[in-house]
């Protein structure tokens, strides 16, 4: 629903035109300075001290002042780095390309760097995730070197930072990190509804949506698996020309939606939840109330039409806590899919007050209010507003917007992923075109199979083959959502774009094959493994170790059962025959020889 925005750069500096510190060793390989810029007289005070599950607690006092604190890392056989923005940008860049400004709604300070082997060389986090900070990153030509240059705000209370030991890959290496974030930020309730398959009406119907449209889909998507329905833009007065320009009023459009708590009503009664779509802080000059708060929105947004209100003043933090509770209190929806939130942004840096600070503050009153109205609450949040300071307001967290992009999905899916707290991970909406082989639905199912599907097509409209592909994949979603939701996930290196992804739990493996790769099966570790082949391949290859005796069942794209002979997979490298879009499930029907 908008474009990537990108970071508003100050001007191009590597780090060696930083001013020079004195680097001590810090942890395996880091090296760290700590330096006060603008304040030579002050000489910050820097402690290491572990804590459980092998994390580390970087302390540096520094008086009150903003400080800058440097890591740096011999280059060894470094491969990528990640960080929660990074978007497509995950190889090594150099130090000049390497910026990042972040805050509690535009991704956290975070970031990991790893080998080729997938062995990360230095993994960091901010431990409090909510103030506007700068990150510079890349490697540095003249040192060999691959540098963090964090910059944070004056603190009266020491900046804290998390810091992990090397481990073998970007996944492990963060998993310490979700467990201290859920502790120190208590993640919001996640309801049952939040872990169930949603239909979504935007790709569907952009802004051209009704009430009529809706319900005809409802029915459709309750049969099919779906426990949510999402309306999304378009339902409010002047919500049209896919702009913000009318943004602010939030009052049904009497042509489309003449009775917004009676549709809403009737979908609720098949058993769906709703959510309605709004962007509390857009305000456009269509708007009835634009000149009641036009001074209170001095910034554009960085979508077309509208102006973004300044969060950081009381009287919009008032507004908008009523505007959330109205809308579920007078159309009794089960909850708000908050977008824009991270255009509160473009207020950083301006030096009239914290917008990480403030939109704690208003989604605190946020969620409060709306609880007390709506036991059970849900609320979808969007990349890049998922870190873990986010984590206790919102229960749904989603993938940002990449229509029929599949692989573009997983990869978000699973950037999101390390880093979630509490709430249930959603891709985004998937969609395809109704000429499509039923391959390519099934791709873009299967693009979403590590998180909680939404889908956003017209069922009514579907071939029947389309159809029985989306009931076969939600059916198997459903069957393995708490292995794939509550397993231990290990997507392989982010520079990759996560071609093979293991999901475990028990004595159960699911592994999605989404390039040409070999699959390690070990019956030792797993007796019933779950291959799903989202590559352009009719075929998977496997390495099997412990193998024997086996019971297979092969599935085609539509959930057609395939003939298999198969009944014995010795040990060593193997192909099996695996049609693209399909899965077949093996079953150890003996102890592995």
């Amino acid at each position: 629903m908008k474009e990537q925005k990108t970071d508003h750069a100050p001007a191009v500096v590597t780090t060696a035109h930083a001013a020079p510190a004195a680097a001590e060793p810090l942890l395996d390989d880091v090296s760290i300075a700590v330096l006060a810029p603008g304040h030579p007289g002050v000489r910050p005070h820097w402690e290491l001290a572990p804590l459980t599950d092998g994390l580390r607690m970087l302390s540096v006092r520094a008086e009150g002042v903003p400080v800058e604190i440097r890591f740096s890392v011999p280059l060894a056989d470094a491969a990528g780095y990640w960080h929660p923005k990074g978007g497509w940008r995950r190889t090594l860049v150099a130090d000049w390309e390497g910026l990042s400004q972040v805050c509690l709604v535009d991704g956290p300070a975070a970031g990991c760097l790893y080998e080729h082997s997938g062995a990360t060389l230095l993994t960091f986090a901010a431990a409090d995730p909510v103030p506007e900070a700068t990150v510079r990153f890349g490697v540095s030509e003249e040192n060999d070197t691959h540098v963090v240059h964090l910059s944070l705000p004056a603190s009266a209370e020491p900046h804290r930072l998390l810091l992990v030991p090397r481990a073998p890959s970007v996944a492990t290496a963060v998993r310490p990190l979700r467990t201290w974030f859920a502790a120190a930020h208590p993640p919001m309730p996640v309801p049952d509804a939040a872990r169930l398959p949603a239909y979504s009406t935007w790709y569907a119907f952009n802004q051209d949506v009704t009430a009529d449209a809706v319900e005809a889909q409802a029915g459709p998507a309750a049969e099919l698996g779906c426990g949510v329905l999402i309306l999304d833009d378009g339902w409010q007065r002047f919500g049209n020309g896919r702009g913000y320009a009318g943004c602010g009023d939030w009052q049904p459009d009497p042509a489309k939606f003449p009775d917004l708590a009676g549709h809403v009503a009737r979908v609720r009664a098949l058993g769906l939840h709703y959510l309605l779509w709004v962007a509390p802080l857009l305000l456009g000059p269509e708007a009835d109330c634009h000149d009641r708060w036009a001074a209170s929105a001095p910034a554009p947004a960085t979508v077309p039409g509208g102006r973004v209100l300044d969060p950081r003043l009381p009287d919009v933090r008032r507004h908008v806590v009523e505007l959330c509770v109205s809308l579920v209190r007078e159309y009794g929806v089960d909850g708000l899919k908050l977008d824009f939130l991270d255009e509160a942004a473009v207020y950083s840096g301006d030096g009239a007050g914290d917008v990480g600070r403030a939109m704690t503050e208003l989604l605190t009153e946020v969620r409060g209010a709306l609880e007390a109205v709506r036991p059970g609450l849900l609320l979808e949040l969007r990349q890049p507003y998922v870190g873990p300071g986010m984590a206790p307001f919102g229960n749904m967290l989603r993938s940002f917007d990449c229509p029929a992009d599949a692989t573009a999905n997983r990869v978000r899916i699973l950037d999101t992923t390390l880093l979630a707290v509490g709430g249930a991970v959603h891709s985004d909406m998937v969609m395809w075109s109704r000429s499509a082989p039923v391959e390519t639905v099934a791709r873009q199912l299967i693009g979403a199979l590590h998180a909680v599907p939404q889908i956003s097509v017209r069922l009514d409209e579907l071939p029947p083959e389309h159809l029985a592909a989306v009931r076969f994949w939600l059916g198997r979603w459903h069957l393995h959502r708490e292995l794939l939701l509550d397993g231990r996930t290990e997507p392989g290196r982010p520079d990759e774009l996560y071609p093979l992804v293991v999901a475990a739990r028990g004595d159960e493996c699911l592994v999605s094959v989404h390039g040409d790769r070999v699959v390690e099966l070990d019956f030792a570790a797993y007796r019933r493994f779950h291959l799903v082949n989202g590559s352009d391949r009719d075929r998977v290859m496997v390495e099997v170790t412990g193998g024997g005796p086996v019971a297979a069942r092969v599935h085609g794209p539509d959930g057609r059962m395939m003939n298999d002979p198969l009944t014995l997979l010795p040990e060593g490298p193997r192909s099996l025959a695996v049609p693209r879009g399909g899965l077949v499930s093996l079953v150890l029907t003996e102890g592995p020889r």
